[in-house]
């Protein structure tokens, strides 16, 4: 049966019924008894809609407070189907807002910005990447127009071109943002930032070494070229003259063996595919023999004294090896003669620490933050006559990380450097080594 049949049937029925009654009253009490009783009959039938439509208007106002109302005849129907659409809308909302939350936090976790503008650019909402990028606080800057918020000149010229498709290399709170909006629905817009910050680093330190590299390998390569072409062009040089060219030419191809070998080093040790092979370390073992190791080189212009106090380790004999063979060479190498290099291997309640201590040239302030960068060189000059390849630091920090130590440099210009690398507790085996 038709909604229509239901709702007209039973109103017509009670009609038909009030109306039967007051001709029942009217044949035993005569016609006026009558239509009065149907006109009582009929005012009491609108009293009674009138009162439910007065109840359904009270609930209308006060929907979410009011309880809906019990109703009589058509208004039972009118409000059970009330009754199911708040309850569809009370499961909608209870879902929708579940999405949005959902919604919230997945844009949350996003590592791209996302800020969603109105379609004058008030903000309505941004998560914390955004926040981070563009110095937004959503608790402060709700209702604001974005463009007084990301006060840039490029950022002002791109709004007011509108030329959307095209993204927006954006330099913003120390970062490079890439910025796009992009127009949804009728009256919303959504900006979307992406911080290339650190693979522009990257690129840039990338480049950089092939720069490096290439400006490292081509001196001696020049030198051995030129050496080359003049034994060619003069097959009849003296003995004398043709031992020399060949000690140059050993020296460096010597020079660019190092620097190879250091380069497939630091590949090594960035490679995940190359884990931490972890042994006991005998460190006053490895320490005595790259003592001797540091004297041999420096040929006993030098003063190295070693103080073993701390003890073992759990690592990589070779990568350790290799890092502190480096801290000490690179002392040997910038320290003038007679001067005095201090080697200690010490340890406390937080871990185990092995210092390099000398009295040569020192680092100037501004170069210290940067001498583990690949190449980096404070005085490129001198670091040629000592036969540096540039890449020693470099090694010393990655095997660090690997080893989850850190590296320590206090220098004064003219007053030695100490370079101290230190070991948590977690990476330490045994007791104390005394080495008196």
């Amino acid at each position: 049966m038709s909604p229509q049949l239901l709702f007209w049937i039973p109103a017509v029925l009670r009609l038909v019924l009030c109306l039967a009654g007051a001709g029942v009253v009217a044949f035993f009490f005569g016609p006026v008894a009558g239509l009065v009783v149907a006109v009582l009959g009929v005012a009491a039938m609108m009293i009674t809609h009138l009162h439910y439509l007065y109840r359904l208007s009270s609930w209308l106002d006060d929907s979410g407070q009011s309880r809906l109302p019990d109703g009589w005849g058509a208004w039972t129907d009118v409000y059970a189907r009330l009754y199911r659409m708040r309850r569809d809308d009370e499961k909608n909302q209870a879902e929708l807002t579940e999405w949005l939350a959902r919604f919230r936090q997945a844009m949350s976790l996003l590592p791209d910005g996302v800020v969603i503008m109105d379609d004058v650019l008030f903000l309505e909402w941004c998560n914390p990447a955004a926040q981070q990028h563009l110095g937004l606080r959503l608790d402060r800057d709700k209702g604001m127009r974005v463009t007084n918020l990301i006060r840039n000149p490029a950022f002002i010229d791109y709004i007011i071109l509108g030329r959307y498709e095209q993204p927006l290399t954006l330099a913003l709170q120390e970062r490079k943002l890439i910025v796009q909006i992009i127009p949804f629905e009728n009256r919303r817009q959504i900006l979307v930032t992406h911080d290339v910050t650190e693979s522009e680093r990257i690129d840039m330190m990338r480049r950089d070494f092939v720069a490096n590299a290439s400006h490292e390998l081509r001196t001696p390569l020049t030198v051995i070229n030129g050496f080359l072409e003049i034994a060619l062009s003069q097959p009849k040089l003296d003995e004398q003259t043709r031992a020399a060219h060949l000690t140059l030419m050993t020296e460096q191809g010597e020079r660019m063996q190092n620097l190879i070998d250091d380069m497939l080093t630091l590949t090594r040790l960035e490679s995940i595919d190359y884990p931490l092979r972890s042994e006991v370390v005998r460190v006053q073992a490895l320490l005595e023999g790259i003592a001797e190791e540091g004297r041999a080189l420096s040929a006993g212009k030098h003063r190295i004294s070693l103080e073993v106090t701390g003890p073992d380790l759990k690592g990589n004999v070779d990568e350790l090896r290799s890092a502190f063979t480096n801290l000490v060479t690179n002392a040997v190498r910038y320290t003038p003669a007679d001067g005095r290099i201090m080697l200690r291997w010490e340890s406390d309640d937080k871990g185990a620490h092995f210092s390099v201590q000398d009295t040569g040239i020192g680092i100037s302030p501004e170069h210290i933050s940067r001498l583990t960068e690949r190449f980096y060189r404070v005085d490129k000059s001198r670091s040629r006559e000592t036969q540096g390849t540039g890449l020693g630091l470099a090694i010393v920090r990655h095997v660090l990380l690997r080893h989850h130590a850190t590296l320590d440099i206090q220098s004064v210009p003219d007053h030695g450097s100490t370079f101290t690398v230190y070991f948590p507790a977690s990476q330490t085996i045994g007791d104390f080594v005394d080495a008196k």
